[in-house]
């Protein structure tokens, strides 16, 4: 149960694996931040050293905890480093890449290693397929920035066991975050609600109903806290992209989830948004 959880792995150190691994710290867990690229490894940290010196800035962190949060996590560039208790894996979207690490994990680690995948639109089912013991395979959906955002969606797959499903919920409530229990089903709560906010808003742009800037002002001063422009340069071009994709495939082609050839463009030409200093709009 998650009373019994010390030791977390989190797979991947961009934006979503960095803000993943410093939520557990923060709550105490000694985490592990593998990334097979160096330089994403570094940045990873830098970004988790940056948030924790801000949260000390605000208040809401006192810089002895700060200091003890970072001293919990260590950066991994091998696999064969990482025996835990749980592995959230926050990697690209394409079930192979995400299959191979579960993979490579399960022969180091014990069956009672739980494999979260923080995937935000794959079916747990088919990531599960082929791994060992795949009832202890579950989603551990978390949102971005994931170190602010509340929201972790726990997704069960068909061989997931109720357990390790509630023991990942229990482990959210101790990182301080909101667990919704969902079933397996594609984009699952969140993104299967949300996207339309972004292809409604995108079909606009194609049509040129209005630009991109306006759309954002007006979902703003609808009570949106961000414009779905704004939103897809914060989540990432590339990111936003690939989910709708996933979820247009998962749909078997419904037209509704059909991806934008403009963003489709973005992607493509590098406009990815705010970590490439350029989206929709500009941040260099």
């Amino acid at each position: 149960m998650a009373h019994s959880i010390e030791k977390i792995a989190v797979i991947g150190a961009g934006t979503m694996g960095s803000g993943i691994a410093q939520v557990a710290a923060v709550a105490g867990f000694q985490v592990q931040l593998f990334d097979l690229n160096p330089e994403v490894l570094k940045k990873g940290m830098t970004g988790i050293q940056k948030n924790l010196l801000k949260a000390v800035e605000l208040g809401k962190l006192s810089a002895e905890n700060a200091e003890a949060t970072l001293a919990r996590i260590a950066p991994a560039d091998d696999l064969r480093q990482l025996v835990c208790d749980v592995v959230i894996e926050a990697i690209i979207e394409k079930t192979e890449a995400k299959q191979n690490v579960f993979q490579s994990l399960a022969q180091i680690n014990p069956p009672t290693t739980i494999f979260a995948s923080n995937t935000s639109s794959i079916p747990i089912t088919r990531i599960a397929r082929g791994i060992p013991h795949p009832e202890r395979v579950v989603g551990m959906h978390f949102f971005n920035p994931a170190h602010l955002m509340k929201l972790v969606e726990v997704i069960s797959g068909e061989a997931t066991s109720a357990e390790v499903a509630q023991t990942v919920a229990e482990l959210s409530t101790q990182m301080g975050k909101t667990p919704v229990m969902a079933a397996d089903a594609p984009g699952f709560i969140v993104n299967r609600v949300a996207r339309h906010f972004y292809l409604e808003s995108l079909k606009c742009l194609e049509e040129r109903v209005a630009d991109f800037a306006t759309i954002d002002a007006l979902m703003e001063n609808s009570g949106f806290k961000m414009g779905p422009f704004k939103l897809q340069d914060l989540i990432g071009m590339d990111i936003n992209f690939s989910v709708t994709s996933s979820m247009f495939d998962s749909f078997h082609g419904e037209s509704r989830f059909r991806p934008s050839r403009l963003q489709e463009m973005k992607v493509e030409g590098g406009f990815l948004g705010k970590k490439t200093g350029k989206g929709w709009y500009s941040y260099e």
